[in-house]
């Protein structure tokens, strides 16, 4: 059902669809009490989420690699905004562990409260790579970074949680290619082999592991009581997202899946709406596309699975 509401635009329960914007599912939502960090802020959704929760009144921290890009970001969400927007700059690498913690260790030092993470920054279908602590580009960047940023920052939640009686909530970007990893999942034995990678397997465990993080971290957020939410999010088939294809397969692939397309405030949508949106209070461990709750693989719903994944990143970032 999910694939056929994106492809025809049908508004699913939640009362949005594939076509709708981040302005629209955010529509009448007063953010001005929530501070919001989202990764890779400086192009494409990222900067699109940034600017509607800004648009919304939220006090946004954009992380990004890229300085002078997020300034520019930044600058056109000032200079759009009627009322004085709040926006923040740090640089995070997210392939890189140290650079998440230098991040982590700037934005605590802001003594500023955090509502809501997003973590968005992503690459995809990239030749075979090692990050410089020696991990899987795809897997460093899509995932690990992620899994450590969420760690060091979560008990900043939970405080911000309680004092303020605010629900957290932490997004994490996966994708529809979830579906499509390698055939056991995550290659715990042999995740930095280059005999064994393959690019568009490797990009599928990344987002796997995404929706598997997401769901761990419900599961043990719910267990101690905390007030944060933890939920995995499709932005759709965007057209700023489809990595490094040759210019003739991105004609064909254009020309055969055009109706599945989105642009970038469509693309959006779903994260802003999971991240702000009073329908979705309390509800946590969950997969959404177009701004509804889908039903991801059955690996994705694998808790054994999910908790052996967070064993394993936990020792990696631990090692590092």
């Amino acid at each position: 059902m999910g694939y056929f509401r994106e492809a025809t635009g049908i508004k699913g329960p939640s009362g949005f669809g594939s076509g709708n914007t981040a302005e629209e599912v955010t529509k009448g939502i007063d953010a001005s009490h929530l501070t919001v960090i989202i990764t890779g802020g400086s192009s494409g959704i990222g900067a699109e989420t940034a600017r509607v929760l800004a648009f919304r009144g939220a006090h946004v921290i954009i992380g990004a690699r890229n300085l002078e890009a997020a300034n520019n970001v930044k600058q056109r969400i000032l200079r759009g905004q009627i009322s004085p927007a709040r926006v923040d700059i740090i640089q995070i690498d997210v392939s890189s562990l140290r650079s998440v913690r230098a991040f982590a260790d700037k934005f605590l030092a802001m003594d500023l409260p955090l509502n809501v993470l997003i973590n968005n920054a992503g690459i995809m279908y990239c030749p075979f790579q090692l990050s410089e602590d020696g991990v899987e580009m795809q897997f460093a960047t899509n995932h690990l970074g992620h899994f450590l940023l969420t760690n060091l920052l979560l008990e900043k939640m939970k405080t911000t949680a309680a004092k303020t009686g605010t629900e957290g909530r932490i997004v994490n970007l996966s994708s529809v290619a979830h579906i499509g990893p390698y055939s056991e999942g995550i290659k715990f034995d042999k995740l930095n082999d280059k005999k064994a990678y393959n690019d568009k397997l490797a990009y599928g465990q990344s987002k796997l592991a995404n929706i598997l993080h997401s769901n761990e971290l419900a599961r043990r957020l719910k267990a101690e009581g905390a007030n944060v939410t933890a939920n995995s999010v499709h932005p759709g088939l965007v057209r700023t997202n489809l990595g490094k294809y040759s210019p003739v397969f991105m004609t064909v692939l254009k020309t055969v899946t055009c109706v599945l397309w989105k642009n970038i405030p469509q693309g959006a949508a779903t994260s802003c709406y999971v991240a702000v949106h009073p329908n979705l209070k309390g509800v946590s461990g969950k997969y959404f596309a177009d701004s509804n709750e889908e039903k991801p693989s059955n690996m994705a719903r694998d808790a054994v699975l999910a908790k052996k994944l967070w064993d394993f990143s936990e020792q990696l970032v631990n090692s590092k």
